[in-house]
This record gives C-alpha cells, sequence and structure tokens, in this order.
C-alpha cells in the first residue's frame, strides 16, 4: 500500500525559517538607519538584494533536495585534507557567532525597551528561548520547529508593518526610490550594509539542512538511495570518510514535485521578508527622516513613540523582540550544522549554545553601544559571504553533484553574478568602515 502523498501545501516551511535570516535585528537597523538618513533614496537597494536572495536561497534548498546533504556536509566530503576543513570551519563558525551576537543584543534591546530587563539579562533570556526553541527541533522534528518560527515570524511582519498603515510613505517617494543612485559616501555604506544584512552566510547553510531534514524525513523510499544521489547512469561517488548524517534523499521520482514546492516556498518566504524590509525601510523613511537619534534601535523606538504613539512603538519592540528570538534560534541552528558537516563532531546541545552565547552576554555587559556592536557583526559577516556562496553556485552547476538538476547556463550566469557583485559592495562595506571614510563624502 503506498502512501498518500502530502498536500503541496504541507511541503512549505524550511524557506519560511530561512527567511527569518533576512528579518533579524541587524536587518532592523540596516534598514530603519537608512530610511532615517536618506528618505527613500535607498528602496532599490532593498528590491535588489530581495531579488538576489532568491536565487542563492533556492540554489540552496535545491542542493539539500537533490543530494540529501547540506552545503556544509557537501564541503566536508570534498575537503580532504583535515587541516583545510578545520579552517573552513573556523571561518564559518566566527561568521555563525557574528550572527549570533547580532541577534542576541537584538533580543536584549527589545526586552530593554519593552520590559526595562537590564540588557545581559536580557541577552540571557533570548539565549534560553533559542535553546528551547533548538530543542524542539532536536525531539520534535523540523515540522514542529518550523511552526513555531513562522508564528513568530507573523509576529515580526506585523509589528514592523503596522507603523507603515497608520502613516503611509509617500508613493512618488517610494517610486523614486526605485531609481539605482547614491548620495555620498555614507549611502554607499548603508547600501553595502543592508545588502550584507540580507544575504547572510549561514541562511545559506541552514536552508540547505532545512530541506534535507524536511525531505528525507517525506520520503515514502523503502531502498536506500546512495548519499549523492545522482541522477544519472554513472557511478554513485563515495564519500572519502563517513557523514553523521543518515538521511538519504526522496526517492527521484518525488524530487521533480518537491523543487516545485521549494521555488513556491522560496517564493512566498522572500516576498514576505521582502515586503518587511521594504516596510521598515519607508516607515522611517516618512516619519524619521531628519529626526535626530535614530541612527540606533532606542533611538528609533524613540522616535517612533513620540511621533506615532505608542502603539506603533511597541509593535515595533515587539517585532524587534520576535526577530531576535526567532533568528538566534535558526542561526545556532546553523552553526552546529556547520560544526557536524565540516568536522563530522557532534557537541551537547547546551554545551554549543553556552559557548556561542557567551561573547553577546560579554558584549552586552562590558557596556558596548548595542547598535554600533550590531554594525560591526555585519563587517565580520562580509567576510564569510564568499566562502558559503561560491561554492554553491560552484556545486549546484556540477554534474557529479546534482545530475540532471545541475544549473542551467543562465542560472549559473546568475548565481555567478549575484556572487560577484555582492562580494564586491561588501568589500566596499568594509574599505569604508576600515578606511573610515567620512560621512557623506
Amino acid at each position: 500500500m503506498t502512501a498518500r502523498r502530502p498536500r503541496a501545501a504541507w511541503l512549505l516551511g524550511p524557506a519560511l525559517v530561512a527567511g527569518v535570516a533576512y528579518l533579524d535585528p541587524g536587518n532592523v537597523a540596516s534598514n530603519m538607519t537608512a530610511g532615517a538618513r536618506f528618505g527613500y533614496l535607498l528602496v532599490w537597494v532593498v528590491v535588489l538584494g530581495n531579488t538576489m536572495a532568491w536565487l542563492i536561497q533556492y540554489l540552496s534548498a535545491k542542493l539539500g533536495v537533490v543530494t540529501g546533504r547540506s552545503l556544509a556536509e557537501t564541503l566536508g566530503e570534498r575537503l580532504h585534507r583535515p587541516w583545510a576543513r578545520r579552517a573552513y570551519w573556523l571561518q564559518a563558525e566566527l561568521v555563525a557567532m557574528a550572527t549570533d551576537i547580532a541577534e542576541v543584543i537584538g533580543g536584549a534591546v527589545a526586552l530593554w525597551l519593552l520590559f526595562g530587563v537590564p540588557l545581559p539579562v536580557g541577552g540571557l533570556v533570548t539565549g534560553a528561548v533559542s535553546l528551547a526553541l533548538l530543542l524542539v527541533q532536536q525531539r520534535r522534528g523540523a515540522r514542529s520547529f518550523e511552526f513555531i518560527v513562522i508564528a513568530l515570524l507573523a509576529i515580526i511582519a506585523f509589528g514592523f508593518a503596522y507603523g507603515v498603515f497608520v502613516a503611509p510613505p509617500d508613493p512618488a517617494g517610494v517610486i523614486g526610490g526605485l531609481v539605482p543612485r547614491f548620495e555620498g559616501a555614507e549611502s554607499v555604506l548603508l547600501a553595502a550594509s543592508i545588502l550584507g544584512a540580507t544575504i547572510m552566510p549561514h541562511a545559506i547553510y541552514a536552508h540547505s539542512a532545512l530541506a534535507r531534514d524536511r525531505f528525507a524525513d517525506a520520503s515514502t523510499t523503502s531502498t536506500p538511495h546512495p548519499p549523492t544521489a545522482t541522477t544519472d547512469k554513472t557511478t554513485p561517488h563515495t564519500p572519502t570518510a563517513p557523514t553523521p548524517n543518515t538521511a538519504t534523499p526522496p526517492d527521484p521520482a518525488r524530487i521533480p514535485r518537491l523543487l516545485r514546492a521549494t521555488r513556491w516556498d522560496v517564493t512566498i518566504a522572500l516576498a514576505i521578508a521582502g515586503t518587511v524590509n521594504l516596510a521598515i525601510l519607508l516607515l522611517a523613511a516618512a516619519n524619521l527622516a531628519g529626526v535626530p537619534g535614530t541612527d540606533s534601535l532606542e533611538g528609533a523606538y524613540a522616535a517612533l513613540q513620540s511621533g506615532l504613539g505608542a502603539v506603533v512603538a511597541t509593535l515595533f519592540a515587539v517585532g524587534l523582540l520576535a526577530s531576535g528570538l526567532a533568528s538566534t534560534a535558526v542561526g545556532a541552528y546553523a552553526g552546529a550544522e556547520i560544526m557536524q558537516g565540516l568536522l563530522r563532531v557532534r557537541v551537547p546541545l547546551i554545551a554549543r549554545r553556552l559557548v556561542t552565547l557567551a561573547p553577546a552576554i560579554a558584549i552586552l555587559a562590558a557596556g558596548v553601544d548595542p547598535t554600533a556592536a550590531l554594525v560591526l557583526s555585519q563587517v565580520v559577516l562580509s567576510f564569510g559571504i564568499p566562502f558559503a556562496l561560491v561554492p554553491l553556485v560552484a556545486l549546484t552547476a556540477r554534474t557529479d553533484v546534482l545530475g540532471r538538476y545541475r544549473n542551467r547556463w543562465w542560472t549559473t550566469l546568475g548565481g555567478v553574478a549575484s556572487a560577484v557583485f555582492l562580494i564586491a559592495l561588501n568589500g566596499m562595506l568594509l574599505w569604508l568602515v576600515l578606511g573610515g571614510a567620512p560621512p557623506g563624502g
């Protein structure tokens, strides 16, 4: 007796979870600052970033669906030398920790704004909640984890978008903001920050693993398939060392349907993320442009409270809290996957969470300005983008990895163009920040 095919809607979810990375506190800070300082000028950057993110996240999910392996696992197989795997893991782990710093700080700031909780205590609370979410994923499976994160995503969307309906932006200004242009070095810096906060390395690692976990569970195959799941008639690749993951790819007959569902999943997730990011920028552009002190989350909250009322400001803080809680759980999931895939080491969940939480708590306890720490974390993230994005595009273009599901030439061209553009802009971000370019130059 064959199992019932799941409804198409039941196949959605992995991209919505990975999409939370596009709505983390780093995105909030970048978009809010851009709108407050330059009005509608950088609307086009948000739209462009979201377009590139669709392609990148789809390629990541496709790798997980077809091979039954995450990006980290695939790289772990192909990096034969132990020192190379360790070096690659180190940079990826630093990127994951930088992500965690931004997300824990965002949750802590939100708890402080809403309830007056001291920042270090708020950081601990954010870390504890993310640990609880990870335990749900570990013990109840991918679907339960998705339900919780998607619920938080709904709160994020409502919290950040509500203010746009209370105080709508100028339509002419929005249309004018779609024309690509800059106004001085500071606008270039903010554009690079928006894109750096949008295309995050940990989201690339996480999405392939989320798709692997979900669709391996949904598989109805009775005979295990080769780990690399090549669909052409060549001899299956033999991995150089065993991997800790025991998931097998879906039945080859199911893969086309799963990929169609994945395209819808990514489209819905990025439509939500892009709309919310745009709403944050438009909220600031319409209501905070020229208002002093709005270059920080606390200043933006105070300005919203005085200009639009307590309800809008409170919902903004609630959205920030949900953003910190959801994104730090996804970031911690990505960090665990990176270690497992590259080093073939599984660390106890609580021990790993305490280690990755420590830097964020130390920064909060030291009294470092939270928004400055968020900006610096985005600079660290920019170093990791090439190491995740270039291998992703290269692997998904290979027949020996994806078989007949490898990228078409125009897909690879789009991936290469996105990678070059993002790497160049992040290089510009590093140059402007580390070189100390004067604002407005």
